[in-house]
């Protein structure tokens, strides 16, 4: 557990409730600007949200804190936040703010932080806007006069996003004759979901696109995808497509309405590209808690796969360093550094139906490289006691996997957000996978 105003993914908790409180915020926005005036110039800040009905009141906020550090802002309005990044870097702007709480329910916001490449800020640059929030340090720093920021909207955002987004689909190459059910999870990707893939010709049916503030994530977008399965085969769709909050998570049913994960997409992107001879380093990126089906897919076609922390922004990270172009996580989380530098689930979509068209194969014949490995997951409170060492955690993990004998994989690591050190075990047999699970929580509880 960390006690810093940033979690793994920006700024997040119940809106109106620190830290996500107006309070909090408009000091966060302070903070913020003051740490993007790196030239002596007049700066600007973009922001975007998603559909939250506490998204006006954090705008606000944040908006209000970097005008009266002389900060310019502009405001997209309900965005993707991939979008929010391409944005940012179409208008040259200085950096962007994303307000959003992702896939969590309409009562939690939160606050993600993009750099002028587009890429999230820096773990030193987060700790150093929460030390200017808690010190006060700039606190009497007050622009007068013609000196405060200014604020205004952007009316064609969704459009120069959509724009953005069809690009990146091979030219002269349309949808025409798939029927394709989009899921927009009553987010960020209201319109701009349904609208791309109509553009590009195919039979689209929306679903859960009619926000109302309050519906976001509820029963439905890739963390519930329980509707969009049943449309697609109801509806006898070729595909079934959805997003979840904030645009960047991506789950899809083929035309059978088997559910394919982020694992399952990964591989059918990384096989593609291995077969076309398309995959820079023939390797891909994902985190540990990722299936070894998904592993088998890479390495039975000649790649391989490099191993991350949990949480998108250590798999970008692994991507710049190593010159890889495509990451993603079992969530949903897909990277694509050759179309755009974040999680993009709109731009994942249209790569998918791209390799369905060039492949001339329905999404279930794709599907089948990926076959998922059992697994087995336990949950060991701490109870008050201390985080055992990584040393002596590593210790048992390793015991663990040696037990397997190459046949599985095992994962044990605190989590970021609860008391609780979290064990995962897959293997080819589930009861394999479950037995030893228990057995680690057993060490685990015992340490």
């Amino acid at each position: 557990m960390s006690d810093r105003m940033f979690g793994t993914d920006g700024i997040r908790g119940v809106a109106n409730m620190a830290p996500v409180n107006v309070e909090t915020v408009l000091k966060v926005g302070r903070a913020a600007g003051y740490l993007y005036q790196q030239e002596a110039r007049r700066h600007t800040i973009l922001i975007g949200k998603d559909t939250r009905i506490s998204g006006y009141m954090v705008e606000n906020a944040l908006t209000a804190g970097l005008c009266s550090m002389g900060v310019n802002v502009l405001l997209t309005g309900p965005l993707p936040t991939p979008g929010v990044s391409y944005i940012m870097r179409s208008l040259r702007c200085d950096g962007a703010i994303m307000i959003s709480a992702s896939h969590n329910a309409f009562q939690y916001n939160g606050i993600k932080f993009f750099a002028r490449d587009g890429f999230k800020i820096a773990d030193e640059v987060e700790d150093e806007i929460e030390k200017l929030v808690i010190s006060g340090e700039i606190d009497n720093m007050r622009p007068t006069a013609g000196e405060i920021g200014t604020a205004r909207r952007i009316d064609d955002a969704v459009g120069r996003y959509i724009e953005f987004a069809k690009a990146t689909f091979p030219k002269g190459m349309r949808l025409d004759g798939l029927k394709i059910v989009v899921d927009t999870a009553n987010g960020a990707s209201y319109k701009c979901g349904h609208y791309t893939f109509s553009e590009l010709g195919a039979e689209v049916i929306p679903i859960h696109n009619n926000p109302n503030g309050r519906n976001i994530n509820e029963n439905c977008g890739s963390v519930h995808p329980e509707e969009m399965r049943a449309t697609v085969i109801r509806e006898r769709a070729d595909v079934g497509i959805a997003f979840d909050g904030d645009g960047d998570r991506i789950v899809m049913a083929d035309g059978d309405g088997r559910m394919l994960d982020g694992n399952a997409l990964l591989s059918i992107l990384g096989v593609d590209l291995l077969e076309r001879e398309a995959l820079p380093g023939k390797a891909i990126a994902t985190n540990i808690m990722a299936n070894g089906g998904l592993a088998k897919a890479i390495e039975t076609h000649g790649g391989s796969v490099v191993w991350t922390k949990v949480g998108d922004r250590f798999v970008v990270e692994a991507l710049r360093e190593r010159g890889l172009t495509i990451g993603g996580e079992a969530s949903g989380h897909m990277v694509m550094l050759d179309h755009n530098v974040t999680g993009d689930a709109l731009i994942a979509a249209l790569q998918i139906l791209a390799t369905m068209i060039r492949r001339d194969q329905p999404l279930a014949s794709l599907a089948s490289v990926y076959q998922p490995m059992p697994e087995a997951n336990q949950s060991v409170p701490l109870n008050g006691k201390p985080v055992p060492s990584e040393e002596v955690i590593d210790s048992v993990r390793k015991d663990a996997e040696d037990e397997l004998v190459g046949t599985g994989r095992v994962v044990i690591r605190p989590s970021g957000t609860e008391p609780v050190i979290r064990i995962m075990v897959q293997h080819e047999k589930a009861k394999v996978a479950e037995g030893l699970a228990k057995q680690l929580a057993k060490k685990i509880a015992a340490l």
